[in-house]
């Protein structure tokens, strides 16, 4: 049953200052100290954050296209719950539909929906009596539309003003309040920051919140609005649960849903995910113990972790963080190399690539990535092309696509998804799903199912994810034997400093002298005796890999404070092209150990298309890459300025800002934008 007053917050088109009138609603009417909840239309995760700080509550989103209609009223009962306002901010314009239905998934059918009155925000800083011509027009386009009133944006004076009522009170639409063209000032962080400082509770977030909800509640009668949203009348609808969503799916075909306690690691924060607000309840119900970790805060997954999910609200424009977060990059490279279940979406795929505008990432995907000077935007209706985690072979769901940087190559051997006639896109390695495509889970609660079964049968882990980074390093003075070249042996960084060469399969006691290695040996690195410094613990065994005699890697720490030391090469300049050994047949990787299952150096050359590296490493495509060494680029300086405009409004209803470079391109698709 819908029964919490409620009221949806649009606009003619973009632009007019909906998402901060919004946000300043929920912040005034929480801090009148009642239960506020917010949600957003359509699938942009940066509005719904900034509703849900306002409110008190995580935001949720209302996607017709992502989760179809049918489950719309049911979310919305289940996100309204108890409370004694909700505020429901538009997409676009009143009647705009980024996929072309607007009779379905506009704003003004999911207000329809639920049987909410709608206030127009109406930008007039250019428009006299004309305001009153729009008004009576959006009313009198639906006739299922209730327009309960409008709030005027932007007027220039007094005298403006009161033209402005005269003209609508012949008509009879109400004015909730009329703001100058200063009450609303730029105050939210740049929306290319997306959702991080809601998450991380950045102090400039809270204070631009407070604000808006200062302005607003000067402005705007909260108690006539409030008589609106509480006129509401109940909808008669079951509220939409996650255990209920679950056990709707049955037996059949889906793998059981026990409880089982497996530990699976949420990208996000303590009260916000990268993830819908719905994906952690659905875990949660499948019998999975949600823990939140943040990829740009820590180094570590959480004890335990049998499973790894990364949203699509990750920002692409926090690579070099995630880049420089090194120990946080190999204990998912080892999670994945492990087979436990791995889903990324959004720039979570970037993350697990090998390295994204220059800089190091996980190396778990034999890819590499670049940003373009445009956004992809748009939905997308994809066919899995493998059964992983998230869908069996075959499934259709639909996705939805926000995106700057892309992948070389876009799909590996095993594709994730393929969509519209055009090329295929996304990896699928062991248990890693990773793909630009973000999908709302509620549409298809069988993917928590899979991923804590996939994580079940994975087996526990035996003891907490791997923390720290090994950082390679080479001998000083060694030489390369006869015999087959491997991996360069890891070290810990507290072992960083000694210089003499070590056993690879033992502690070397600090009195006593390392031993040449036997003749003919192929794994024992070739030293001077020479006494040797403190006691250095080398894990796991492997031979050392060459790097040229009398040169040693040097690791270098960057300055600050809790950053892992990022290991540098003999050549600063650059990546080392990888050479084989003639009797292991693998290539010397420049950047560190590569586990099993496939190795590929950074500056190694390799088939986009799952071809053999030099040397006759084996399958590229999809294999786990160590992270590679190399300097950190210095951080670009992020933009100043506030823009509350998003770029799936930005977009407007042909759905795309940009498109991906052609790869086998097809024609545009004029509902969901060119085929990406």
């Amino acid at each position: 049953m819908i029964d919490a007053p409620r009221v949806v917050v649009s606009a003619p088109s973009s632009g007019h200052g909906k998402t901060a009138i919004a946000v300043g609603l929920l912040a005034a009417l929480a801090a009148r100290g009642l239960d506020a909840a917010g949600f957003k239309v359509g699938p942009d995760h940066t509005d719904a954050a900034y509703l849900g700080l306002a409110a008190g509550h995580p935001g949720r989103n209302l996607d017709p296209r992502l989760v179809g209609p049918q489950r719309i009223a049911p979310l919305f009962a289940h996100g309204s719950a108890d409370a004694e306002i909700a505020v429901v901010e538009g997409t676009m314009g009143l009647f705009d539909s980024l996929a072309g239905r607007p009779e379905i998934d506009s704003t003004a059918a999911i207000a329809t929906s639920l049987r909410a009155p709608v206030v127009l925000v109406v930008d007039v800083g250019s428009m006299g009596q004309s305001v009153a011509a729009l008004a009576h027009g959006f009313r009198a386009y639906d006739e299922m539309l209730w327009l309960g009133g409008v709030i005027l944006n932007r007027v220039a004076s007094d005298r403006h003003e009161q033209l402005l009522r005269d003209a609508l009170d012949d008509i009879g639409v109400p004015v909730f309040g009329a703001l100058r063209r200063r009450d609303l000032p730029a105050v939210l962080p740049s929306r290319q920051h997306g959702v991080v400082p809601v998450m991380q509770r950045a102090v400039e977030a809270y204070r631009g919140v407070r604000r808006l909800g200062e302005a607003i509640a000067g402005v705007v009668d909260l108690d006539r609005l409030l008589t609106l949203a509480r006129s509401a009348p109940r909808v008669p609808v079951t509220a939409w649960s996650a255990a209920d969503a679950l056990a709707e799916l049955g037996p059949v075909g889906d793998p059981p849903t026990t409880g089982t306690g497996t530990v699976v690691a949420l990208a996000g924060g303590p009260t916000l995910s990268y993830s819908y607000a719905e994906t952690a309840e659905l875990l949660a119900a499948a019998g999975a113990e949600v823990v939140a970790f943040d990829p740009l805060r820590d180094e570590t997954l959480p004890a335990q972790t049998g499973a790894l999910v990364i949203g699509g609200a990750l920002p692409e424009t926090y690579a070099e963080e995630l880049s420089a977060n090194r120990r946080l990059c190999i204990a998912v490279a080892e999670l994945a190399r492990t087979g436990r279940p791995v889903i990324a979406e959004g720039a979570g795929l970037l993350w697990l690539s090998r390295e994204f505008d220059g800089r190091p990432m996980c190396g778990v995907l034999d890819a590499t990535g670049v940003s373009l000077d445009r956004t992809v935007v748009g939905y997308r209706e994809a066919t899995a092309r493998a059964d992983t985690p998230v869908a069996r072979l075959g499934a259709r769901l639909v996705g939805y696509k926000q995106h700057r940087g892309v992948l070389t190559p876009r799909a590996g051997q095993t594709p994730a998804w393929s969509w519209g006639g055009g090329p295929p896109e996304g990896f699928v390695w062991r248990r890693v799903h990773a793909s630009q495509l973000t999908l709302h889970w509620a549409s298809s609660p069988v993917i928590a199912s899979r991923l804590v079964a996939a994580a079940t049968s994975a087996g526990t882990p035996s003891g907490p994810a791997p923390a720290s980074p090994t950082v390679p390093v080479a001998p000083a003075g060694a030489a390369p034997s006869a015999g087959a070249v491997g991996p360069a042996a890891p070290v810990s960084p507290g072992s960083v400093g000694s210089s003499a060469p070590v056993s690879p399969s033992a502690p070397v006691s600090p009195s006593a002298p390392v031993p040449p290695a036997a003749p003919g040996s192929p794994s024992a690195p070739v030293s001077p005796p020479a006494p040797v410094g403190p006691a250095v613990s080398v894990s796991p065994p492997a031979p050392v890999s060459p790097s040229g005699a009398g040169q040693s890697a040097v690791p270098v720490s960057p300055s600050g404070a809790g950053r892992p030391a990022v290991p540098v090469g003999p050549d600063a300049t650059g990546p080392r092209q990888p050479t084989a050994g003639p009797a292991s047949g693998r290539p010397a990787p420049s950047g560190g150990a590569a586990p099993s299952g496939g190795a590929a150096s950074r500056g190694g050359a390799a088939s986009s298309g799952g071809g053999v590296l030099p040397g006759g490493a084996g399958p590229t495509d999809g294999g786990p890459i160590r992270p590679g060494a190399g300097s950190r680029a210095v951080p670009a300086p992020r933009a100043a300025g506030s823009d509350t405009e998003s770029p799936v409004e930005a977009a407007g209803p042909g759905g795309t800002v940009g498109s991906e470079p052609a790869t086998g391109a097809v024609p545009n698709s004029p509902a969901a934008g060119p085929v990406a």
